[in-house]
């Protein structure tokens, strides 16, 4: 199955306590590390709900 690296680019102190949530959820702890999870829509929709704190990458 098709895979996709995330990254943490912004800090989760200013967010909110849901958003905080689905980060730690995601596995993302430190501003830069980068996480490889599976493509699918449960993982998609966790991205594009923190989206102005996550990238991407390719």
């Amino acid at each position: 199955m098709a895979t996709i690296k995330i990254k943490l680019v912004k800090s989760t102190i200013g967010a909110l306590p849901k958003h905080r949530r689905t980060v730690e959820a995601l596995g993302l702890r430190k501003i830069g590390q980068v996480i490889e999870k599976q493509d699918n829509p449960q993982m998609r929709g966790m991205v594009n709900q923190v989206n102005h704190l996550v990238k991407i990458v390719e």
